[in-house]
């Protein structure tokens, strides 16, 4: 039997009629990525498997390296069809981790290849994948993108950017769906790393056309950046942050830290996060004036490993789940907001399970009572958008807020190769909600239900994020 067939993770009469009926045909809004814009501005074509599949993943990277593979077949400059057989090898050691089920699904979806991936099947499947990426139109990133029915894909994108691939998709009559830049100013707050600070200082100036040589020039052009954002029609933002900040100096002690810091001298811990503090909350206060969402991606330990780091860069796969207390920080920050009557519509997404009832309890407080759902938590990210996190995620927030309100799954990914994390998500939910109207815990109301899964799947996220999809 198939692996990867109809009734795939769903193990009950009702949860593949859910599925099927309310879920499988449903498009895709997937509001937080990291796609690169300009390959899809260019509708690229792929070379070989190993350029959709392997190029960009870290999910893959981490794997390969537990298994002894070397850094040259993993991000080095080994031959790509040597980089994918050593993948290959490593797949059959994946077993019950969430990239065995990625890796089948996607051969499935991408390239109708049914069978398992390992060192005996990789030189066949490499071939017969290879003889799609050059002849298939539904396999060049925006085919992709039509093939999977993905209506909007924003990607996350430096204050600094142009944005030009963006006005380029979103100006061609062919591509058939939407590209939105999402602003992740996470630069700004770099006080502590002053060349690195000062370097970037100087793209914003030239970006924005502002002459900055004070705080409050550099606030101008951020709001200069946001408002570009929103021309072209962004209605997001997103920042990365192990926590929240929520001990604000006023503007004068952040002009005096600003001023250090492009002298060259590094702002001290406290100073930082008082700089940071400040700094959100302009932030956030920007997001309300124009309506938008801004997403708090909180808790990821990045770059604990030295030596890797210093040889290939941040952002390849030497991340872990950190520790921080969460629930008061996070509480002030939203408080702090909330009295200036300036808190926007956010989704908060934790790093640490620890924190999933912390997470979803925290929601609860900030709700306006005007904005369904205003403040929401967000979908298992990270190392927690498997099965099980996704339940552990969707558990939480029923038990303590509105699971029919909820805006869904992202891919939160690197690459083309991912869109199936919908369906993988949609797949979970559709067996949970199956599995307990068997047991009677839910109605046996499919009307009832799957309106909730058709709104989880695709339509909350497009009412709540209020973005152009025609």
């Amino acid at each position: 039997m198939s692996f990867i067939h109809d009734d795939f993770l769903l193990q009950s009469e009702t949860s593949r009629r859910l599925y099927q009926t309310y879920a499988a045909s449903e498009p895709i809004l997937d509001y937080h990525s990291h796609l690169p814009p300009a390959d899809i501005a260019s509708n690229r074509r792929f070379n070989n498997l190993f350029e959709p599949w392997l190029e960009g993943d870290h999910y893959k990277w981490r794997a390969m390296r537990a298994n002894g593979v070397p850094e040259s077949h993993v991000t080095g400059n080994a031959d790509p069809r040597d980089k994918f057989l050593t993948w290959a090898r490593t797949v059959p050691y994946t077993l019950r981790n969430p990239l065995y089920h990625w890796t089948h699904l996607e051969l499935k979806r991408y390239f109708g290849i049914d069978e398992l991936l390992n060192e005996n099947s990789a030189p066949s499947i490499w071939d017969r994948a290879n003889e799609q990426l050059r002849s298939s139109s539904e396999l060049t990133t925006q085919g992709i993108l039509r093939k999977f029915k993905v209506r909007a894909v924003c990607t996350t994108d430096d204050p600094c950017d142009d944005l030009a691939h963006h006005r380029a998709v979103n100006s061609s009559a062919s591509a058939g769906f939407r590209m939105y830049p999402t602003f992740r100013p996470d630069a700004a707050l770099a006080v502590g790393q002053p060349e690195v600070f000062a370097s970037w200082v100087a793209r914003l100036q030239k970006s924005s056309n502002i002459e900055i040589h004070s705080f409050s020039h550099f606030l101008d052009a951020l709001k200069q950046r946001h408002g570009h954002f929103h021309s072209v029609g962004g209605r997001l933002s997103d920042h990365g942050l192990t926590r929240c900040f929520a001990n604000p100096c006023n503007d004068t002690q952040a002009g005096l830290i600003f001023s250090k810091a492009r002298d060259g001298k590094a702002a001290s811990a406290a100073e930082e996060e008082q700089f940071a503090s400040n700094l959100m909350l302009f932030f956030g206060r920007l997001d309300a004036e124009k309506n938008w969402t801004k997403q708090l991606h909180l808790g990821a330990l990045r770059n604990v490993n030295t030596r890797a780091t210093q040889a290939l860069g941040p952002n390849t796969g030497y991340d872990n789940i950190g520790d921080w207390p969460q629930a008061e920080a996070l509480s002030r920050y939203f408080d702090l907001l909330e009295q200036e009557n300036a808190l926007p519509k956010t989704i908060i997404y934790n790093n640490n399970p620890i924190d999933n009832f912390v997470f979803s309890t925290a929601i609860g407080s900030f709700q306006d009572g005007k904005t369904p759902g205003k403040i929401q938590f967000g979908s298992g990210w990270w190392f927690l958008d498997q099965k099980e996190g996704i339940e552990w995620q969707l558990n939480a927030l029923s038990n303590n807020g509105l699971f029919g309100r909820f805006v869904g799954m992202l891919t939160d990914s690197r690459s083309f190769m991912s869109f199936p994390r919908h369906e993988y998500f949609r797949r979970v939910l559709c067996n949970l909600l199956g599995s307990e109207i068997d047991g009677g815990e839910l109605p046996r109301d499919e009307e009832l239900v799957g309106a909730t899964i058709r709104n989880i799947c695709f339509a909350n996220a497009k009412e709540y994020l209020a973005l152009d999809l025609n």
